[in-house]
């Protein structure tokens, strides 16, 4: 080693070391420090006081500087030999950084002088250029580096394995060899503008393989810029993804699509059918939904097998196909159901004809032919305002309208309709709530003797307490409750009640008979009479002659001798029967002859008019003349004054029912009601019973 001229002043060779960045640290003879200068105090944050004595390993070394490393050092510190090493030490603070030592004795026994260069960002920068260096080999996506004029300078082995062209082939090329001809010249036009705005694109490109063999790659593009201005490069990365596009195409497909017949399914017909609806919406246009159901497919699979059925439903979606108009859709959601989606205005009915003409043409399975027909469900959007799913339903219920109508036709679904049928369900289902809330009650009408005013009963007539509207009147429910599921519930319900009061009123000292409206289809209901011979048999303190069942007249339109038999029946267990309603219906004579019916009851309408209608008068005297031929007392419904009881009275007529009497009041008032009247009638004469007015108080 070189020693400074002994010219120098040693003050200044101090002052070199006081000043350079450098770390610098002197020795003894036994490794231990003896002097750093204030570089090593900068980089390290140890102060000369902190480490004066110290041995390097006390305050450099840490967990991660190499044990092989420190090995050489010592040994050559042992042999005072030259030691050049990069060493990792570490801070006060525990923070690592990389130095380069350059370590030499002085003199024999005097010790050593090291020279520390902090080589941190170089040893970072290369383990940066390992780690891209090991990435461009081992990625499993292509990397390609271009030069400006986008000539290619790099391309790693994952570009190879996937392009089938080997780095050396593409060197200096530009990357366009590999381009399919599928993309055009805008397309690329448009990627690079992109990069030259963002310096990125990313996207996906069909290109070709060195083979011939296309496939879809996702890419994207960076433009690198290096310090000096102009200066950049583009490195691609790319990953064939052409396997990922298919299985999503396959999964779409299975999704979307029917594997038998390669139609769109439910799934894809909802979609199309949302986005033809707007369509419709803002070209004010209108859309065909049909729904076709092959008559009678079951007998193909049952008399040629599944696969002859199968045949035939891909042959009838082909000439569905076929037979629809560019734009259409034609559907398969199932079985032997298909959905037409017909889109535009104008007069479709040709094409339903041409739907159901093709399903007609021949068929052959083996050496068999065959043909079939199809019934057709048709509902029109915007007429119909349902969602895709609610039209493709209305569509079905028309295509079963069409076979109720005798199959091989189309039928078109009525929006009124449904929307009457949609409001009735809604009130079945308030009705029915009303039911299980016992929201219902039942007021009572008396009914009057004309000849001695005695009273004879009440008629059991229901209302209904509803919690937002009060007091509702039959004439608002009732039709609703007819023909329905709830028709025999309420049925029973008002029997059960009024037989209860029944019970009360008696309990209380008053004989008074009911008299218990009965619809026809609770009458005519299988369990009826066996109904009602458990429930007398189960309360052995009724008294059957004091319930009359009133049954309308229309009651036996549908089945006179099953309706005579229940009525017969009903008189046997003792209860008394009454014809409602009578001169309303078709056979009025019939019934009188055949009907086993305690009483007749005129119909109010023709009651209420009698004093001002002749004909209604004519009708009423000749109603009371039939009964009395055929032994039937008479009760007049309608009376609203004494005047319709006189007149009424003169005619020959038993029983008077009215509003002239009372009008139909609550349980709670019979009691106190009937003792008036029958206090009234025993102690005043008859023509006071008949004078034209009506209770004060009366009414609801």
């Amino acid at each position: 080693m070189t020693l400074p001229s002994p010219d120098i002043d040693p003050r200044r060779l101090a002052m070199v070391a006081a000043v350079t960045p450098n770390c610098v640290v002197m020795l003894d003879d036994a490794g231990r420090i003896e002097w750093v200068n204030p570089g090593f105090e900068r980089h390290t944050g140890y102060q000369l006081r902190d480490v004066r004595g110290s041995f390097p390993k006390d305050v450099l070394y840490g967990p991660d500087t190499d044990s092989e490393t420190i090995r050489r050092i010592n040994q050559k510190l042992s042999r005072a030999e030259v030691i050049e090493e990069e060493v990792l030490y570490y801070t006060k603070a525990g923070e690592p950084y990389w130095v380069h030592t350059y370590c030499v004795p002085i003199g024999r026994e005097q010790g050593f002088i090291a020279i520390l260069n902090n080589i941190s960002d170089r040893k970072n920068s290369e383990r940066g250029l390992r780690i891209a260096a090991s990435m461009f080999d081992r990625s499993h996506e292509a990397i390609l580096i271009t030069d400006p004029a986008n000539r290619i300078l790099d391309a790693n082995p994952a570009f190879s394995r996937i392009t089938g062209y080997s780095r050396q082939e593409v060197l200096g090329l530009n990357p366009s060899i590999l381009s399919s001809g599928r993309h055009s010249r805008e397309y690329y036009r448009s990627m690079w503008q992109t990069i030259e705005k963002t310096d990125h694109w990313r996207g996906e490109i069909w290109n070709r393989r060195k083979n011939g063999d296309e496939y879809v790659e996702l890419l994207s593009i960076s433009r690198v810029h290096l310090e000096k201005p102009g200066q950049y490069y583009h490195v691609a990365a790319f990953s064939d993804v052409t396997a990922l596009k298919n299985h999503a195409k396959e999964l779409n497909r299975a999704a979307n699509y029917d594997d038998l017949t390669g139609l769109p399914n439910r799934q894809l017909l909802e979609e199309r059918l949302s986005t033809a609806c707007c369509h419709a919406d803002r070209q004010h246009r209108s859309v065909s939904v049909c729904y076709l159901d092959i008559d009678g497919f079951k007998s193909i699979n049952e008399t040629w097998g599944h696969s002859a059925g199968d045949y035939t439903l891909r042959t009838l979606a082909e000439r569905l196909t076929l037979a629809l108009r560019s734009g259409d859709t034609v559907a398969r959601i199932g079985g032997d159901e298909f959905v037409l989606l017909l889109q535009g205005d104008g007069n479709h009915e040709p094409l339903y004809r041409r739907i159901m003409a093709c399903i007609g043409e021949p068929l052959a399975s083996g050496e068999q032919s065959f043909t079939l027909t199809a019934s057709l469900g048709i509902t029109r959007y915007p007429e119909d305002q349902s969602d895709a799913e609610g039209l493709i339903r209305h569509a079905d219920q028309a295509m079963y309208s069409a076979k109720e109508k005798g199959r091989n036709q189309y039928h078109f679904f009525d929006p009124d309709l449904d929307k009457d049928r949609r409001n009735r369900r809604n009130q079945l289902m308030e009705i029915s709530r009303a039911l299980e809330n016992q929201e219902f009650e039942l007021f009572f009408q008396p009914q009057v003797r004309l000849c001695d005013f005695e009273l004879l009963g009440f008629e059991a007539l229901i209302r209904w307490n509803h919690p937002d509207k009060g007091l509702v009147s039959p004439r608002d429910f009732l039709s609703i409750v007819e023909n329905s599921h709830l028709e025999v519930p309420l049925g029973q319900w008002i029997l059960k009640e009024a037989i209860y009061q029944m019970n009360t009123w008696k309990q209380a000292g008053e004989n008074l008979t009911i008299s218990i409206n009965i619809s026809p289809a609770h009458l005519m209901d299988h369990s009826f009479t066996d109904y009602l011979e458990s429930y007398l048999r189960s309360h052995p303190e009724i008294v059957p002659g004091q319930i009359t069942l009133e049954v309308l007249e229309s009651t036996a339109l549908a089945d006179t001798q099953r309706a005579s038999n229940v009525l017969q029946r009903c008189q046997d267990l003792g209860l008394r029967v009454a014809l409602d309603d009578f001169g309303t219906g078709f056979s009025s004579l019939t019934y009188l002859r055949t009907l086993p019916v305690d009483i007749i009851k005129i119909d109010q309408s023709f009651v209420r008019n009698m004093l001002e209608d002749a004909n209604d008068h004519a009708i009423v005297e000749s109603v009371i003349f039939l009964a009395q031929r055929f032994d039937h007392p008479v009760l007049a419904e309608g009376v609203e004054t004494m005047e319709h009881a006189r007149v009424l009275r003169q005619m020959g007529c038993s029983f008077v029912q009215g509003f002239g009497i009372a009008r139909p009041m609550p349980a709670t008032r019979v009691l106190g009601w009937a003792h008036d009247w029958q206090k009234r009638a025993t102690s005043a004469k008859s023509k006071d019973l008949l004078e034209p007015a009506v209770y004060p108080g009366e009414g609801i």
